[in-house]
């Protein structure tokens, strides 16, 4: 129900729960869950951007955000390998990212200057004029604003704590990347067949 776009106080009401005993759930599914991220075979490119949030409320800062989500997708198949949340992103905390997850033969980032700052183990695509190499995990990062209802961009609710968040997302990568693995096995046994699932069956 969570991420079918209710929130955490909406979830609660129809289960008879309060907000926390909710969080608390999802992080327990999280700690759990102690599968990583798999692809179907080593990813031959990763994509990488970041998206930024906010922790308790908006800051009066002048970008304003105080929480950033960083991810790195796999773009064939469709699948997240990397997230990281952080209250930076600096080249520091992304290059932890990359160096945990499987290695590639190109990476693909936007013009954000922390990654010219970072070690590669193949090529790195640095595109500053457009989306051109990163329409997969631009797409995917619109699927997390999407299906979490904390991160839609015209929310006023807010996670507590950066764990909570963590948890959240822990919760719906394990989910995105068992509907994506299973959607190319369906594709590749069915070229151009409507897929007889959606990523709720996995939730």
């Amino acid at each position: 129900m969570y991420y079918g776009g209710i929130s955490g106080c909406g979830v609660g009401k129809i289960l008879g729960m309060n907000k926390s005993d909710v969080a608390n759930w999802i992080k327990k599914s999280a700690k759990n869950d102690v599968e990583k991220c798999k692809t179907l075979c080593a990813p031959e490119t990763l994509e990488l951007d970041e998206l930024y949030w906010f922790l308790e409320r908006k800051p009066r800062t002048e970008t304003r955000e105080n929480i950033y989500i960083m991810t790195m997708v796999c773009r064939e198949p469709r699948q997240i390998v990397g997230h990281v949340v952080s209250v930076d992103k600096s080249s520091r905390t992304i290059q932890q990212m990359v160096d945990a997850a499987p290695e590639a033969r190109k990476y693909c980032t936007d013009g954000y200057s922390g990654y010219l700052d970072m070690i590669f183990p193949g090529k790195h695509i640095f595109n500053a004029h457009n989306k051109s190499d990163t329409f997969t995990v631009e797409g995917v990062n619109a699927d997390l604003r999407h299906y979490i209802p904390t991160l839609a961009r015209r929310s006023r609710c807010f996670p507590r704590k950066l764990e909570n968040l963590q948890s959240i997302l822990t919760v719906f990568v394990r989910a995105y990347n068992r509907f994506g693995a299973q959607k190319s096995r369906y594709l590749s046994r069915h070229p151009g067949a409507a897929v007889p699932f959606s990523l709720f069956d996995f939730l």
